[in-house]
């Protein structure tokens, strides 16, 4: 069984626009589901960075602790990820949204030490990992396919509009209230997410009839990272990424309770991106676009090597941030190369190996900022996204081609 797919015909009718997909309501439950659970999960983090932070002085465990949970998704891609095809996908999604509710209620609830938070956030994101690939593939079944890439885009932006939220409304509301107070609020939050799943999702049938395994998990694993087409886009979107994240990672220890308009900034620029790029622009104009967007990514995030004002650096962070849309580009060729039946898995696997990325890199910014400090660790992160990307052309724009 191959991945390779023939690509879907382009539709003869007029590019979908947001008010179409947003009139399907079914889509909306899935968009204000996430949009709400990314809302709760950026106060989550913010809050639980700022708050160990404190207590060690440690740039290495505050980046650890809010971005050290990305790290189980290569757990969960490894023995949970045929979920994303082989259970029921509302079920899933309620049982997930449950779980974290009940984890940032603890973190809410008692006086954690450091090492005790880290490891909560760290067993409730393996259980979580499986929940991008349920949401992708449950997106493919819910629009249309020439509607896919809009509303990757849509789900996109609510990732961005509710970091802005969560990373701008935390950021306030911890300079007026205590931690455990906005973790209670983040607690509320998700908790929303539930009757919004049971009530805006129909409750539909696995994708495909077989058992949820680790059998079954390693055979569609074993067909995406197999594939010669699928390895350098799976590279490209979690490499330039990753080593971006690892800059956002440092936000916490250069600019203390101030990160969050860094990661609000950055947010914005995320937004807009996608924005453009998912409405905007077609299949070929995407492509296009994208060769120069994963430059663009990194490139301002140099100027952290520089005593510059905060204004300054969130303008130069939002600008950078607009590179991110690079990946709507990419993910929309890998579901041209992937058959109906596992596209849940595939997407879960690129989207897993991506934050599983993140997580690597911002342990290893923080461990860089520890024996340095923040500012040239972040440049030189910078510098290692540019590089990787530079490295990638070629073999990335050959399957980007190949799939035009």
């Amino acid at each position: 069984m191959s991945l390779s797919t023939t690509p879907p015909t382009a539709s003869a009718a007029a590019s979908p626009s947001y008010r179409q997909i947003f009139a399907n309501a079914e889509f909306r439950g899935l968009w204000l589901g996430s949009a709400l659970g990314n809302a709760s999960s950026t106060m989550t983090s913010l809050t639980l960075a700022l708050l160990v932070n404190a207590a060690t002085g440690s740039a290495l465990l505050a980046a650890l602790v809010m971005f050290g949970p990305s790290l189980a998704q290569v757990l969960g891609v490894s023995t949970l990820m045929s979920a994303a095809d082989t259970a029921r996908p509302r079920r899933i999604l309620i049982v997930l949204a449950i779980l974290s509710t009940v984890a940032v209620g603890a973190q809410a609830a008692f006086e954690l030490p450091a090492a005790a938070r880290l490891a909560l956030a760290l067993l409730v994101a393996y259980g979580l990992s499986i929940g991008s690939g349920v949401r992708w593939g449950l997106l493919n079944d819910v629009v249309a396919a020439d509607q896919f890439v809009l509303g990757r885009s849509a789900m996109n932006l609510s990732v961005g509009a509710m970091q802005i939220a969560g990373f701008g409304l935390a950021g306030l509301l911890l300079q007026a209230m205590s931690p455990e107070t906005v973790l209670w609020l983040a607690t509320a939050c998700s908790a929303l997410t539930i009757p919004v799943l049971r009530f805006g999702l129909r409750d539909r049938a696995p994708r495909r009839g077989a058992r949820t395994s680790l059998a079954e998990t390693w055979r569609g694993n074993r067909l995406l990272l197999g594939q010669r087409h699928t390895r350098p886009l799976l590279l490209a979107l979690a490499i330039p990424n990753g080593l971006v994240v690892g800059c956002e990672a440092l936000f916490v220890p250069y600019a203390g309770a101030n990160a969050g308009w860094l990661l609000a900034a950055g947010a914005a620029g995320m937004l807009s991106g996608d924005l453009v790029i998912g409405r905007f622009l077609n299949r070929s104009q995407r492509r296009a676009v994208a060769r120069w967007l994963r430059f663009v990514l990194a490139v301002p995030f140099l100027a952290f090597a520089f005593d510059l004002p905060l204004p300054v650096l969130a303008a130069v962070v939002a600008l950078g941030s607009c590179g991110y849309a690079a990946s709507l580009a990419q993910q929309e060729v890998l579901v041209d190369l992937t058959p109906p039946d596992l596209r849940g898995q595939v997407l879960g696997v690129e989207s897993a190996l991506r934050m599983t990325t993140f997580g690597v890199c911002a342990i290893l910014a923080g461990t860089l900022a520890d024996l340095t400090s923040p500012a040239p660790a972040i440049a030189l992160f910078a510098a290692a996204s540019l590089l990787a990307s530079a490295v990638l052309t070629v073999p990335l724009a050959r399957v980007m081609r190949s799939r035009g």
